[in-house]
């Protein structure tokens, strides 16, 4: 999915608290569409993954009943300005899509 993360990342002193919106029609496949009657089919983010220069430092198992458009918020103990922390995701119909930030300085 083309620009579906966007990231910041801050840092104070060793901890960088990174904040993360997503861009997701989060459908639960309960709701039903109001013109045509019909179900609307499940659409959402089930796997979410964080690195730090490589290392897992965060997993989230997520379902159907999060919010359209999710925001994660997190905090990484260790973090140095120039280190590179990644996101990764997929969906339940196996779409992946990532963001990549360089800690900064504050």
């Amino acid at each position: 999915m083309a620009d579906a993360m966007k990231m910041r990342v801050t840092l104070e002193g060793d901890v960088a608290d990174i904040r993360v919106k997503m861009t997701h029609p989060m459908e639960t496949g309960t709701r039903v569409d109001q013109k045509t009657k019909a179900t609307v089919p499940a659409h959402y983010i089930n796997q979410v993954a964080a690195t730090l220069n490589g290392k897992t430092v965060m997993t989230a198992q997520w379902a159907g009943s999060v919010s359209k458009d999710p925001f994660l918020g997190f905090k990484v103990k260790g973090a140095k300005a120039g280190d590179k922390l990644a996101i990764n995701a997929e969906d339940n119909l196996g779409t992946k899509f990532s963001a990549e930030e360089t800690v900064a300085a504050k």
